[in-house]
């Protein structure tokens, strides 16, 4: 049996305030497998953004647990987080914003910084690496915010919705991109979104979470017949549509979830 990178077991979490508890998650259990590429989705407010959290170590679980089976008792894992915005500063240029990370963490060795150089000639800001932020478009700024989370080399990506701020088209143009950089890279990921399309084209599962305190509806395994492994190709699928009914039905429908499985 293959060991997974990552596994969830029985999570749960609060927030505690003056007006009483929020219970926002609630025996949360999964496993990621390295290199497998997983979306996230469920009601607004049901608690995604949260579970990342805890998976990034900013939160801790109030109960269940977090475990990286690959990894030595006394390793930490290696998490890239990337969130909505790209937090690009605007008094740094862009090749100055893609070494922040090494820079605060004092790893900007030559061969670091010859891979950024590398990420920024194959992902078209090269010639932009001078520039401040504002002179980019929005899809060039995930780009570089992509690069600064790549370049510290982390093992698993966390993606709290990074295309949410791009007008649609540039949205697939850039998810589709980011997702071809991912599996380059053969980085595992997971990546939260309230796209259906985006999250059965970019994905190898879908998890659906129920509504707040949220729980783990259903899990579907996404393998879809293409002429080409792109991601807008994905969309053209024969499978395609049966998986976006599917979605959209376990998230219009707050009745328990099972697994579905794929055969």
């Amino acid at each position: 049996m293959e060991t997974s990178y990552l596994s969830l077991d029985h999570l749960s979490y609060a927030y505690h305030g003056m007006h009483g508890e929020t219970c926002a998650l609630t025996d949360i259990s999964f496993s990621v497998k390295k290199g497998e590429f997983i979306a996230i989705v469920g009601p607004s407010g049901c608690g995604k953004s949260t579970l990342l959290s805890l998976i990034a170590g900013l939160l801790t679980p109030e109960s269940g647990k977090i475990l990286f089976p690959m990894l030595a008792k006394d390793e930490s894992p290696k998490i890239g987080y990337m969130l909505q915005h790209d937090h690009l500063f605007e008094w740094r240029s862009i090749y100055k914003n893609v070494i922040l990370g090494l820079e605060i963490n004092h790893l900007c060795t030559p061969e670091k910084l010859a891979k950024v150089d590398s990420y920024l000639k194959d992902y078209g800001l090269w010639d932009f690496r001078d520039k401040s932020p504002s002179e980019l478009s929005g899809g060039m700024k995930q780009r570089a915010a992509l690069i600064r989370t790549l370049a510290l080399e982390p093992e698993l990506l966390l993606l709290d919705e990074p295309f949410s701020a791009l007008d649609y088209q540039t949205r697939l143009q850039v998810s589709a991109d980011i997702c071809r950089i991912i599996r380059a890279e053969k980085k595992t990921a997971l990546l939260i979104t309230h796209d259906l399309s985006e999250a059965i084209s970019i994905s190898d599962r879908v998890i659906v979470l129920s509504s707040r305190p949220a729980s783990v509806k259903i899990q579907i395994p996404i393998r879809l017949t293409l002429p080409d492994d792109s991601m807008l190709a994905a969309r053209n699928a024969p499978e395609f549509k049966t998986y976006f009914n599917l979605l959209w039905e376990e998230l219009h429908d707050d009745t328990a979830g099972t697994i579905y499985q794929k055969t």
